[in-house]
């Protein structure tokens, strides 16, 4: 039995959040307005960039067409800066490596980054061959909507009731639920673990390891 494993990137498999509230920041400036604090841009990350700046300010669809080309734009600017290049969480570059390795088990990435941003980080890691599938925000409607799952399911002939989402938001949890997956939530990212749980979370890891060893075992009690 193959199993579809969807990791989100932002907070799940990457600490970002610096890079992305630095763009957040210079974005609101460019236009003259007060930046969210950096609570409140946490609490977005995991959306598309539309769906985020609905959230966080009054705006018209043109003011937020025209932000999220500003942002795209300091988002180039930012990850030249190394002290806020997104890093792996520990143990989960490993962990890839390990899962890839698996003939039981197709990887893929769900993600509201963009298609440029996750190019990216798949090239910087070597990341190429680790996934048979990718949904971005430039592909699909924002999580929870539960397209990127499906899609990637579609793809590789795997079922929904086959397929875990590995994400750190209640929008990683809600997609996947909206889409008859199962939803593992890591205790290390952006939204904290009981909004996981009511928001349909299996389990919650702690450690890469634990991720590892409750795949394993959901494996294990399908064959059974």
């Amino acid at each position: 039995m193959t199993r579809l494993v969807l990791f989100d990137v932002d907070g799940t498999l990457v600490d970002s959040q610096a890079g992305i509230y630095e763009c957040m920041r210079q974005t609101f400036a460019e236009f003259g307005l007060e930046a969210p604090d950096a609570a409140a841009v946490r609490s977005m990350i995991g959306l598309s960039l539309d769906d985020a700046f609905a959230r966080l300010l009054d705006g018209t669809e043109a003011d937020i067409a025209a932000m999220r080309e500003a942002y795209k734009q300091s988002w180039l600017q930012v990850q030249a800066r190394p002290e806020l290049a997104a890093r792996f969480f520990a143990g989960m570059r490993e962990l890839l490596d390990t899962l890839a390795a698996r003939d039981d088990m197709l990887l893929g990435i769900v993600t509201g980054k963009s298609r440029r941003g996750v190019s990216h980080l798949i090239e910087m890691h070597g990341l190429e061959r680790h996934f048979q599938t990718r949904r971005t925000a430039d592909d699909c409607p924002s999580k929870p909507h539960p397209a990127m799952v499906l899609e990637c399911c579609a793809e590789t002939g795997i079922e929904p009731r086959d397929t875990f989402v590995i994400g750190d938001t209640v929008f990683d949890m809600e997609m996947a639920r909206n889409a008859g997956a199962g939803a593992i939530g890591v205790g290390w990212g952006y939204h904290d673990a009981e909004a996981l749980r009511r928001a349909g979370a299996s389990t919650i890891a702690q450690t890469a390891d634990e991720i590892a060893a409750f795949l394993s075992s959901a494996s294990m009690a399908r064959m059974n």
